[in-house]
């Protein structure tokens, strides 16, 4: 069996299940439409918020859809995948994001870094949206840094609208009594869950759409069980769907049943 005549044999005119959509092709479901309103509002009050969802649920997916939405000349997005660069590295980021040449020594990286964040917003007048991904990753030291970078003449000016992106334990972890100064700060929390039944065969069939099939393709059985063993996890639907593909084709039937399903559930979760 050659995977590369998967495609062509149920006319795909792109891989299906795929993550290189633009922003406007993504499927909205209820739980990143509410994702993307809670970061609208934080930009427009430059608050800090708190966005925590299993690995998979679609929370850097629903945050692209939603700073794609940004007007460029209003707003400066800096994002940060990985906080394993440091706090140096952070620091480096936002210095160099808003054009600056970043200053060698730490201590004068910050106050240059808190500069910049003001002149942004004085002089340039545009509201700054930081974004850090597997911000369950963060440190103590990186999280207390976080609180620190918020401080602003005397608590009077938010100086950029903030989004720690994590793991649920993330939520659990501010609450510690550690963190207490940088919890208060946050404005909003919301925990990204999985979709529903409907909307995973809504996301099936919206992905299949833009592949080329008008068609269900997927029976209504075989939908129903990779809801169920995905639990609505957009990645792990995604992974489930492209074997069940892969097991339909192997067997050369026209439609995936459910026991094409059932032999994707056994190979990938191993059920």
């Amino acid at each position: 069996m050659s995977i590369d005549r998967i495609g062509p044999y149920f006319g795909f005119t792109r891989p299906p299940f795929g993550t290189d959509l633009a922003p406007g092709a993504l499927h909205r479901s209820g739980a990143h439409e509410e994702a993307k309103a809670r970061i609208a509002y934080l930009v427009q009050t430059g608050a800090l918020g708190l966005i925590t969802g299993e690995v998979g649920a679609g929370k850097t997916t629903a945050v692209r859809a939603a700073t794609a939405a940004l007007e460029p000349s209003r707003h400066t997005v800096i994002y940060v995948p990985n906080p394993a660069i440091g706090l140096h590295g952070i620091y480096l980021e936002i210095v160099t994001r808003l054009g600056g040449e970043p200053r060698f020594h730490k201590s004068k990286l910050i106050p240059q870094a808190q500069e910049l964040l003001a002149r942004e917003r004085e002089e340039r007048n545009k509201r700054v949206l930081l974004i850090l991904d597997e911000a369950h990753l963060l440190s103590t030291s990186q999280l207390e840094e976080l609180r620190l970078l918020t401080n602003s003449e005397m608590d009077s000016v938010r100086p950029f609208a903030g989004i720690l992106l994590g793991q649920p334990q993330l939520r659990k972890r501010l609450r510690l009594g550690s963190f207490a100064a940088l919890d208060q700060r946050i404005a909003l929390r919301y925990e990204l869950s999985g979709m529903d039944g409907s909307e995973s065969a809504e996301y099936l069939v919206h992905h299949l759409k833009l592949a080329g099939r008008e068609d269900r393709l997927f029976s209504d059985d075989a939908m129903a069980l990779l809801h169920e063993r995905s639990r609505g996890i957009p990645r792990a639907l995604n992974n489930l769907a492209t074997q069940a593909l892969v097991a339909t084709f192997a067997t050369e039937k026209a439609i995936v049943d459910e026991s094409a399903a059932q032999a994707a559930v056994a190979e990938v979760l191993g059920e």
